[in-house]
């Protein structure tokens, strides 16, 4: 996690499935496990990093089981691998399991639902550069929007392990109670306590919910949330360190934020990603140069995902 750490080799792999757990209406964890080599290289995983799925070959659900917004675009062919991170990573006895959060969406994600264990499925990773801790931190804030949970909970589990004298507090946000990617809230004296959710509470990690219709936690923006916290802590700036994930538009105020307050900050930005190597180029993403008013172009894929917050161009 440190800067200069090393990086796992990527290559192609196969993992067997043994675990696809519905979360939600249409969350879903899904439990992988690698031997061999590929227990090698996966489990030298960076919390930002992702893998690329293959996806062509998983059978869809039966007709019941399909959404009816999915319906008519579910019998597309997914031609595509399909990239996702990782929400937390363990080695042990010469194997390494990973999991991944997903949610269903398209024709590709809805094929995963029909995974049980047993199954095998090809996988391109790691790929991408993850989350790092800068020197002298002592507090950090892991600032989740919808499905930007997943790395943030693999964030939290290297964070409490291996750097035990940073504070770690997360803030999770969506649009509803029901738009939250979380197996379950803890009952009402863990929340009060501020554990409020069992994915960053089983790392000791304290969690504020926010929901822009006050379904639960805070009512409004996760930002905003974050935002009053920072309002009533006096903690010091650069002692600080805030890590995100989620849509675009969020992160883009997370920048400011960062900047109004002079506290550094890393965002793990997302992009349609063809190949997840830098071939395709499908994935750029527009970056400040040292020169005033120019910009140059870094791939999502190789670059990315995670990127310092002030070096993005943001265009909201």
């Amino acid at each position: 996690m440190s800067e200069n750490c090393s990086k796992a080799k990527r290559g192609q792999y196969w993992a067997t499935v043994c675990a696809n757990k519905r979360i939600g209406e249409r969350f879903y964890r899904l439990g992988l496990e690698f031997s061999g080599a590929g227990a090698e290289a996966f489990s030298k995983v960076q919390a930002g990093q992702f893998l690329q799925l293959e996806l062509s070959g998983a059978a869809l659900p039966s007709a019941e089981d399909i959404p009816e917004d999915l319906k008519d675009a579910a019998e597309r062919k997914v031609l595509l691998r399909r990239p996702f991170s990782f929400a937390d990573v363990t080695a042990k006895d010469n194997k390494t399991s990973a999991e991944i959060l997903y949610c269903v969406v398209g024709p590709a994600s809805l094929r995963m639902t029909t995974f049980s264990a047993g199954d095998s499925v090809s996988v391109i990773g790691p790929l991408g550069n993850g989350f790092w801790v800068p020197e002298g931190k002592k507090t950090a804030l892991l600032v989740s929007g919808g499905m930007g949970a997943g790395p943030l909970q693999h964030l939290a589990k290297i964070l409490t392990n291996d750097f035990p004298d940073i504070d770690v507090i997360a803030f999770a946000g969506a649009k509803t109670k029901e738009g939250l990617p979380f197996k379950r809230q803890l009952d009402k004296i863990a929340q009060q306590l501020e554990f409020s959710l069992p994915e960053f509470a089983r790392y000791g990690v304290k969690s504020l919910v926010a929901t822009d219709d006050g379904s639960a936690g805070f009512a409004g923006l996760v930002t905003d949330c974050l935002s009053e916290w920072l309002g009533k802590c006096d903690l010091a700036s650069e002692n600080m360190v805030i890590y995100s994930c989620g849509p675009e538009v969020m992160l883009a105020r997370m920048a400011e934020i960062a900047k109004e307050q002079n506290i550094d900050c890393q965002v793990s930005m997302e992009r349609r990603m063809a190949c997840g190597i830098g071939i395709c180029q499908s994935c750029a993403v527009e970056c400040k140069t040292d020169g005033p008013g120019e910009s140059i172009y870094k791939m999502c894929c190789t670059d990315g995902p995670v990127f310092d917050s002030a070096e993005v161009v943001f265009s909201f």
